[in-house]
């Protein structure tokens, strides 16, 4: 044991020690008390017997090291330096709380301490660990991501996909796993058939210890020693720390799957008892610095509970703010009045090429994206022009790259995550819904997630049910979240860019039936407004609205209509969420009817939700009902004439629209 790694335990240090796990301890036993009293709500998952871990651990930590936790997350807070009073605070849901009540006991998060909040999905901090860890190795900066979670989380995908990630990219984490031995109320021995967890680690290379979790000294020379190697090398560590909680997994469990003399004969054990007791036995404290201790604690923890009690609701006028970030003024560029036409896949390669270049944190990455290029080319030769770095092959691990992702925008970095199909993008949308969209709204605002994830979307190329998916509306409905759906070369152009200087998340959906489309576009194309949809085509005598793979279609229909002598106005929403409804109902006031093609299936679609704020807003405009065309309600078939009759074409649309003029 080096100078470096060896704790002193001096009688400051071992004070410190004692200190952390006491104020763990005493403030949970107020928090269930208070709990009881109806002044926490929600779940309330104590650290009741674990409290060596947060104590060993965070305080080796530098202050620019970050920390991503659990539900079980109080005690890392406090060890971490959010102050006692702000953590209550936010347990009552207070807007004095260090989330601004916006996240509760599961969600503590508080930027000037660099905690990234608890995670309320088991497993689900683990990936945005990695792409903190990222961040940090893409600078060059040392520092070190400490990730907490429970052995529940080890039999998550997330888990395996993130230290996958990590053992390959040499990714600054320290891993801690803090396994009290059971998942919720499942013992490991019944989920686990290897119950070494610290094997899991090292079977990705990674460098893997087991700790006497009840054993604080212990735990910190480990995270020593793991912190030293982690700045030295850049490699993850994983410390498995072997520990017991006292209490229930949460106040409403009423702990059926173990009895009461096994909880008593961990007691004994337990980390405060032990180390105190080693302690005074050893006379390197005395039973007054124990009291001392306590009555600190008891004062910090009265003062915390009437900050918290005295503290202000936020007002029910502010519910909707923190959802999305203050964008950016959008600022378009001058034309250079010389136009080249190009495709649209060539349109998308160029909007990548240009970001790389105007910014060093845009980093794109994916499956299959260098080496391959691409699964639709969009990204050929720009590894050769970037360098592996930048454009970033991934492993088949959806979930655990787009919440790399997510952690590298966090952490200051402006990814491009590419999944290759909208149907691979479910396995991810754990990621996206519940971190992406939310970190934001859960952190009272402190921090955000600028990141743009592209995906191929709709049918047309007879991939079958499984590839052909049109989910755009599904994403549509998630707050947190923009969406755009590109259907010109200008926009596959020009959106990236603009996408990226967006606060908060935005999801790209480009149209498969696109990439080989051709299109003039401006030499010196640039960035393009996200915020409004587009007239393509005036009209008079009703409105076509639509979007992406369906333009040119509704397009080519409303040619048809015009031999019919049908004035048809041809709206591209063009961005998805949210919804442009001033220029939806701007064109409704002209023509006074409507029809909307959406290729996703009818029921719950986007076309839905058009139709019911046509309703709301603009029912006294129309002269005639709303009709929409949109993709049967089957799995899209394989057989191309199948296929066709499933999905919007320009006869139905005709017919729609016809019908809707009463011809």
């Amino acid at each position: 044991m080096t100078v470096i790694d060896k704790p002193k335990l001096n009688r400051a240090h071992v004070l410190a020690l004692l200190g952390h796990m006491i104020r763990i301890r005493r403030f949970e036993d107020k928090c269930a008390e208070v709990y009881t009293q109806e002044k926490i709500r929600g779940f309330l998952h104590l650290y009741d017997g674990e409290e060596a871990i947060a104590a060993g651990i965070i305080p080796v930590l530098g202050p620019d090291d970050k920390v991503v936790a659990t539900y079980r997350e109080h005690g890392h807070a406090l060890v971490r330096g959010v102050p006692m009073n702000k953590v209550l605070a936010e347990m009552y849901g207070k807007a004095e709380g260090c989330s601004g009540g916006r996240g509760g006991s599961m969600h503590l998060f508080d930027a000037e301490t660099n905690l990234y909040g608890g995670n309320a999905i088991v497993g689900g901090g683990l990936p945005l660990a990695g792409g903190l860890a990222l961040g940090d190795r893409m600078r060059g900066d040392n520092h070190v991501t400490a990730c907490f979670f429970g052995e529940g989380a080890v039999a998550e995908g997330e888990f395996h996909e993130t230290l996958n990630l990590a053992g390959l990219w040499n990714l600054p984490v320290l891993f801690i796993c803090e396994n009290n031995g059971y998942a919720m109320g499942s013992a490991i021995a019944r989920t686990e058939s290897e119950t070494d967890i610290s094997e899991k680690a090292a079977s990705y290379g990674i460098e893997a210890h087991q700790v006497d979790g009840m054993d604080v000294v212990a735990v910190e020379v480990a995270a020593r020693k793991a912190v030293q190697r982690i700045r030295e090398t850049g490699a993850p560590v994983f410390l498995e720390c072997k520990t017991y909680r006292f209490r229930a997994h949460s106040m409403f469990d009423a702990q059926l799957y173990r009895d009461k003399a096994e909880i008593e004969e961990w007691r004994k054990k337990g980390p405060i008892v032990r180390f105190q007791s080693w302690l005074l036995d050893n006379k390197l404290i005395h039973r007054e610095d124990v009291d001392a201790i306590e009555a600190r604690v008891a004062s910090e923890i009265d003062e915390a509970v009437a900050f918290a009690e005295a503290g202000t609701w936020e007002p029910v006028e502010h519910l909707t703010t923190h959802v999305l970030g203050e964008a950016v003024p959008f600022e378009p560029m001058p034309p250079s009045g010389e136009s080249v036409e190009i495709t649209y896949r060539e349109a998308v390669k160029q909007a990548i090429r240009d970001a790389m270049q105007r910014d060093e944190r845009v980093f794109m990455m994916g499956e299959d994206v260098g080496a391959y290029g691409g699964c639709y080319a969009v990204s050929k030769g720009l590894m050769d022009e970037f360098g592996g770095d930048r454009i970033r092959d991934t492993p088949l691990s959806e979930s655990g790259f787009t919440g790399a992702g997510i952690g590298a925008a966090a952490n200051g970095m402006r990814p491009i995550v590419e999944l290759m199909t909208v149907n691979f993008s479910l396995l991810a949308l754990d990621q996206i819904m519940n971190t992406a969209a939310t970190i934001r709204h859960m952190s009272g605002n402190q921090f955000g997630v600028p990141l743009v994830i592209r995906m191929a979307t709709g049918a047309g190329k007879q991939l079958a049910a499984q590839h052909s998916h049109s989910l755009e509306g599904w994403y549509a409905h998630i707050p947190g979240v923009k969406i755009l759906a590109p259907a010109t070369v200008e926009d596959a152009r020009g959106m990236l860019w603009t996408a990226l200087q967006d606060p908060d998340p935005v999801l790209i959906f480009e149209n498969v039936m696109l990439y080989n489309m051709t299109g003039q576009i401006d030499a010196e194309a640039g960035p393009v407004d996200i915020t409004k949809a587009a007239v393509r085509r005036e009209g008079t005598d009703l409105s076509l609205i639509t979007y992406g793979g369906s333009l040119f279609k509704t397009l080519d229909a409303a040619e048809e209509l015009a031999a019919d002598g049908i004035s048809a106005e041809v709206i591209d929403l063009r961005t998805l969420r949210p919804l442009d409804d001033a220029t939806i109902l701007a064109s409704l006031a002209k023509t006074r009817r409507a029809v909307i093609v959406d290729e996703g299936w009818r029921s719950g679609s986007l076309s839905a939700e058009i139709m019911a704020r046509i309703m709301e807003r603009g029912f006294w405009s129309l002269d005639a009902p709303v009709a929409r065309v949109c993709s049967e309600e089957v799995p899209i078939p394989y057989p191309k004439h199948l296929e066709d009759a499933a999905i919007p074409q320009v006869p139905r649309i005709v017919a729609a629209a016809k019908s809707v003029m009463g011809r």
